[in-house]
């Protein structure tokens, strides 16, 4: 099994999403993020005990970010070429196969990411089905 090149630890400085304003009180407003623009808004004026804004210091860092939680990056691959593409970054990428793959063309880029020792995050996809 392919090992990634280092294993960094990775902090997330906020892990609960951001809730947009009064989506507790209405349910016609839904709860994704919206910036409060009203000219009134407590939310806005950042007034104290109203809900945190999303903003840019909650980012991740930028060695960690889009890091998957075994140290992989994630690729995704549509062929043999971008599989290819790999070889020098294995330990860097993980390959995940596009979902509009088909089973026969996915079991030949499993194969051949075996051979070259590449990291598939999706190999159970629409195999399974295609067995039994």
């Amino acid at each position: 099994m392919v090992r990634p090149a280092r294993k960094v630890n990775i902090v997330k400085k906020r892990t609960k999403p951001f809730v947009r304003v009064q989506s507790d009180r209405f349910k016609r407003v839904p709860t994704s993020w919206r910036r409060p623009v009203g000219i009134d808004s407590r939310t806005r004026r950042r007034f104290k005990g109203t809900r945190p804004h999303a903003k840019i210091g909650y980012g991740s860092n930028k060695k960690t970010r889009f890091l998957l939680p075994d140290g992989f990056r994630k690729f995704t691959v549509h062929n043999k070429k971008d599989l290819e593409s790999l070889v020098m970054l294995n330990r860097t990428y993980a390959a995940e196969i596009a979902h509009d793959i088909g089973a026969k063309k996915r079991v030949e880029l499993i194969e051949r990411a075996k051979q070259l020792s590449i990291k598939v995050i999706n190999p159970d996809a629409r195999i399974r089905s295609v067995e039994n």
